[in-house]
């Protein structure tokens, strides 16, 4: 044990809106805390983000009802403005975000290590729900 290779799960969406604006709605604290949700009965209170290689990131993320909140962040290995961004989960795990320009939308493809407690099928759906929550997002900000 120990010497297989995580598991990959991968989650995509087209966004109809610009890489440059996409880039913004998902790294800036002020839009994180508006859309880092998997469902309608969650939110996210606080979010941080220092967005360089060895910079910190951290979402508060909570049951509406206050029954379960965590705590989800890392550190940042590569950052490509406008382009990709790869981080470690506090638990180790990695993840990699590319942001692929197609002509005026951005196709975001979301690439993470599977933990081992959930099934892999939940946590497809987990992140596939926020990752759609930030396309319902982005293509409907009022600034």
């Amino acid at each position: 044990m120990g010497t297989d290779k995580p598991v990959m799960i991968t989650v995509e969406a087209i966004v109809h809106s610009p890489v440059e604006s996409v880039w913004q709605y998902w790294t800036d604290p002020k839009h994180i805390t508006q859309w880092n949700k998997a469902s309608d009965d969650w939110h996210t209170p606080f979010a941080e983000n220092d967005l360089k290689v060895g910079g910190k990131f951290v979402s508060r993320m909570e049951a509406k009802d206050g029954s379960f909140g965590f705590d989800f962040g890392g550190v940042y290995d590569e950052v490509s403005i406008n382009e990709s961004i790869s981080y470690t989960i506090a638990d180790g795990r990695k993840v990699k975000i590319a942001f692929i320009r197609q002509d005026n939308d951005t196709k975001i493809v979301e690439s993470f290590e599977a933990e081992e407690t959930n099934a892999i099928e939940m946590q497809q759906a987990g992140w596939q729900a926020i990752l759609d929550n930030f396309k319902k997002y982005a293509e409907n900000v009022k600034e």
